[in-house]
């Protein structure tokens, strides 16, 4: 059985959405049966669970201190995927949900304020040796920041080519406990969380290798990076005639690493070379703020700017 964690220190990244989807995702694709476990305390996966009327994904209800005989028993009983939602800010809790995973996924939505708190979460992957992907979530159509969060976020590990965006859609569907490929199949929305199961699908068979897991059919696109997912629109709307605060990079294909062993090349997608600890932060271009703040990829301060003469 494979262990999918889905974890972030910030609080509304949307971890919880993006498990059920991601669960009901995995049954319609035939990667079943799919247990679904919530160990955040506030109980919002479980009670979208409980008003949905389908019989699967299914849902099991286990305390931290239970989780590893937990997973013993669904392995026995023939589960194939267990996808774990984790709470926030609790270190320790996730830590512990972390330590049984075979792959990280971390919602991240495209603000300062999120990409500074992916760091702690990072750390405790890399602790653990597990590997890792960022999701963009969240992301508002047409903004610039997007691609410059996807571009920070692959200086500290692999980003998913799919970018998720806000629309209503997704918590209307969440309201009776469906996903948004439920009840608008043929929206873009359900698209997105179709497109991203199919790269975390597509990821696990490759980290386990083990082909049996591999979909059926993998968009080509998908091997590029996630900036291949924004539309040049998105990467000019917020001023045109600025700048591009990154230079245009090429994109070669992630590579695969097996379970439990750290990757053998500490390189993002754009080929940059990657920090993890103590070297991250240590590094002369600190991207989730360090001792000079001012080199930041969200632009200047205002003290930044050349003095008038």
């Amino acid at each position: 059985m494979y262990v999918l964690v889905l974890a972030s220190q910030k609080g509304g990244s949307g971890k919880t959405t993006l498990s059920g989807h991601l669960a009901v995702e995995a049954e319609q694709a035939g990667v079943g049966p799919v247990a679904l476990i919530d160990c955040d305390p506030q109980g919002s996966l479980s009670e979208w669970w409980n008003s949905r009327s389908a019989a699967t994904p299914h849902f099991v209800k286990v305390g931290l201190l239970e989780l590893s005989d937990a997973l013993a028993q669904l392995s026995q009983a023939g589960f194939r995927l267990a996808v774990i939602d984790t709470p926030p800010a609790i270190t320790s809790s996730i830590s512990r949900v972390v330590a049984h995973a075979d792959l990280v996924i971390v919602p991240t939505r495209p603000s300062p304020h999120d990409l500074r708190a992916v760091a702690a979460t990072v750390d405790i992957a890399e602790r653990h040796e597990k590997p890792l992907i960022f999701v963009v979530n969240g992301a508002t159509p047409r903004a610039r920041i997007t691609g410059e969060a996807a571009v920070a976020l692959s200086q500290h590990g692999t980003v998913a080519p799919v970018i998720v965006h806000h629309r209503v859609d997704f918590a209307a569907s969440m309201v009776d406990g469906r996903s948004v490929g439920e009840v608008v199949p043929k929206s873009q929305s359900a698209k997105e969380v179709r497109e991203l199961w199919t790269y975390v699908q597509d990821r696990l068979s490759r980290l386990a290798r083990d082909p049996t897991l591999a979909p059926e059919f993998r968009p080509r696109h998908l091997d590029l990076g996630p900036l291949a997912a924004i539309a040049d629109a998105d990467l000019a709307a917020a001023a045109p005639e600025a700048p591009p605060l990154v230079e245009p990079v090429r994109e070669p294909e992630m590579a695969s690493h097996d379970l439990g062993t750290p990757p053998p090349l500490d390189r993002g997608w754009d080929g940059a070379e990657r920090r993890f600890g103590a070297d991250r932060r240590n590094g002369q271009t600190p991207v989730f703020g360090g001792p000079d703040k001012r080199v930041h990829v969200f632009g200047r301060r205002h003290t930044d700017r050349p003095a008038e003469h």
